[in-house]
């Protein structure tokens, strides 16, 4: 993590969960972290859990991703008070659970806006901000194995996750496209999907907490891990199961 020490990573959805364990990894890395989140008094508690020396190095702006201007003002404040994002973990995302044929259209909207356009009008930003500086960045889309199947719900449960699948497979298809392009606008930044198994996160949907499950924390390792490579190497795909999951 060497090359990242004093470089800015921007961590949406940072308030708790996956973003929330990656925040703290990269600020005890030595990396300079603003968090993004509608919660903003979950990312100051923290920020105070944090070592004294560190807490200035943690950033935290609110920013619900589902809305483009909220991501616009929270980009402007990245860019005129630190001078713009050299990492960008795209992880905030939304599961409101019950079934495609019967939930409020507001809430799939929603879905659809927070975890497949809230992920783009963010990387576009960023972007932006590397290739205006030369960075040779690193984008990092957060994922899930409903990114490659629908997954059964456990027992006799009945299919919950609705749109969070259909926006899943889109950060799939995002993740190609993304690379194609860093690689036709000649840029040397890095693009990286990580896909979690079953994980203890507040969006895990009832009746998944009966199966093994992954910590914040072995996601956000995965993640250190995917920064730390040379320059040369892309981890393009990294999916991070629990030992024992049935998937």
């Amino acid at each position: 993590m060497e090359r990242w020490q004093d470089r800015v990573a921007v961590v949406t959805g940072a308030s708790s969960g996956i973003g929330a364990a990656l925040a703290r990894q990269l600020v005890n890395a030595g990396v300079m972290v603003v968090g993004l989140a509608r919660r903003v008094d979950r990312m100051e508690a923290i920020k105070e859990q944090l070592p004294a020396e560190l807490q200035s190095r943690f950033h935290c702006i609110h920013c619900d991703v589902g809305d483009l201007d909220s991501i616009t003002a929270a980009f402007d404040w990245i860019e005129e008070q630190l001078g713009g994002c050299d990492i960008l973990v795209n992880n905030a995302g939304c599961l409101f659970p019950g079934q495609l044929l019967t939930l409020e259209l507001e809430q799939l909207q929603q879905t659809l806006n927070v975890n497949l356009m809230g992920v783009l009008h963010c990387t576009r930003r960023a972007y932006r901000s590397m290739k205006q500086r030369e960075v040779a960045g690193h984008v990092v889309l957060i994922n899930s194995l409903t990114g490659d199947t629908i997954i059964n719900p456990p027992g006799d449960e009945l299919q919950c996750l609705n749109m969070y699948p259909l926006t899943k497979h889109g950060i799939k298809a995002m993740l190609e496209v993304l690379r194609q392009e860093f690689r036709g606008f000649k840029t040397q930044i890095k693009v990286t999907s990580i896909s979690p198994g079953v994980t203890d996160t507040e969006i895990l949907p009832g009746g998944f907490d009966s199966l093994p499950m992954l910590k914040p924390d072995d996601i956000a390792a995965g993640i250190m891990y995917a920064l730390a490579t040379p320059p040369h190497v892309q981890v393009h795909q990294l999916t991070i199961k629990p030992l024992g999951e049935p998937f």
